[in-house]
């Protein structure tokens, strides 16, 4: 949606969620942008105003809506976002409270008699949801991250506070605390979910590791993999500290569901191996290693995992995120979702492969 069109949207929104707080008269709409990242579709707002008291109202606000003229499933649903946000309220793990957003039955109202102007998909026409702006950043690891100023143990206290908001997320019962999220994932068909996106990379030859790591990750499953609700992205691009490195939210759950939880720790464990990404691309050692943050992860969790067993969470993890890559890398350059990163990550879709293969005995 574009900025033109979301405004009056947000000014019919406000008018009505701040109905008998504020002075209706005095509210507006403001700092309504586009928000950084490479995926999904989010938007920041601030609402002014007077209060029903005299007093000033400043607020900032981030909503998060599906891609448009995608059918509201998988990670287009963002009730499923709404689902382990709520889940984990009056929990200890750092995560942004849903302030408003639209409910399962809107959309079975709307799948029934496909009207978009009945309940809470009246307001930006699909589901959404709203929770509140936050001071602070992700932990980007770029030239102008707040984490270059910190010191070696202020980042290492970053790290273990992921970890345990890891763990806490995984200590959760998915089937009592968000049902919404539907039945586990068995490991198979993990790997084999992303058999249909192979042959979008622009790029094919970049792919030839693909039928290889894929069939000795079918070869090799494990037996044995603790189950509960996953984060699916989770690295420190999402992951929102206050600057001085207090973890304020795990954001982004676009890809949570249930499943194999040691899937998150594969995949920040991957996002912190220099031997999974290009030269021009690797973790240069800011940040605690791959194997410190899995030492860490075991320090919090119910139990610790094998960082051998790991090897192939690390796989899974390296081999899923080249074919996003690629498929990113196609949407990109057909103009679907313009984003030149995908351009530069994608010099990391061999090495990945590579890693997973050498992961997995390769």
């Amino acid at each position: 949606m574009d900025l033109v069109e979301l405004k009056p949207r947000l000014e019919r929104f406000v008018a009505a969620k701040y109905e008998g707080r504020a002075d209706a008269s005095t509210l507006e709409v403001r700092d309504v942008r586009k928000m950084p990242g490479h995926a999904g579709f989010s938007y920041g707002f601030s609402v002014r105003g007077r209060g029903r008291g005299g007093e000033g109202l400043d607020d900032g606000w981030f909503l998060r809506l599906p891609p448009p003229g995608v059918r509201w499933r998988g990670t287009a649903d963002v009730l499923r976002q709404v689902a382990v946000l709520r889940a984990l309220d009056g929990t200890a793990v750092p995560h942004c409270p849903v302030r408003w957003c639209a409910e399962p039955e809107d959309v079975r109202r709307y799948e029934n008699d496909g009207d978009l102007e009945a309940g809470e998909l009246r307001w930006f026409g699909s589901p959404y949801f709203v929770v509140p702006r936050l001071e602070g950043d992700v932990a980007r690891l770029d030239d102008t991250c707040f984490t270059r100023r910190l010191g070696e143990q202020a980042r290492h206290e970053m790290a273990r506070q992921a970890l345990e908001a890891l763990a806490g997320l995984h200590a959760l019962d998915a089937a009592v605390a968000a049902p919404y999220l539907g039945e586990p994932l068995p490991l198979h068909e993990d790997v084999e979910r992303w058999d249909r996106f192979v042959d979008r990379c622009p790029e094919p030859e970049k792919m030839r590791l693909v039928p290889e790591v894929r069939r000795r990750l079918l070869a090799q499953i494990p037996a044995e993999a603790p189950v509960g609700i996953f984060h699916g992205d989770f690295q420190w691009a999402n992951l929102f500290y206050s600057l001085g490195g207090e973890l304020l939210a795990v954001i982004d759950f676009e890809l949570v569901g249930v499943g194999a939880i040691l899937n998150d720790v594969g995949w920040f464990a991957t996002f912190n191996d220099p031997e999974a990404w290009h030269p021009g691309r690797r973790p240069e050692g800011l940040m605690p290693s791959a194997e410190e943050l899995v030492r860490l992860y075991g320090e919090a969790a119910a139990v610790a995992p094998d960082p051998v067993e790991l090897h192939w969470y690390r796989a899974l993890a390296a081999y899923k995120f080249a074919i996003i890559t690629g498929l990113n890398l196609s949407l990109h350059r057909r103009g679907k979702r313009p984003d030149p990163v995908w351009e530069i990550t994608a010099l990391s879709i061999e090495p990945q492969l590579e890693r997973a293969n050498r992961l997995l005995g390769g």
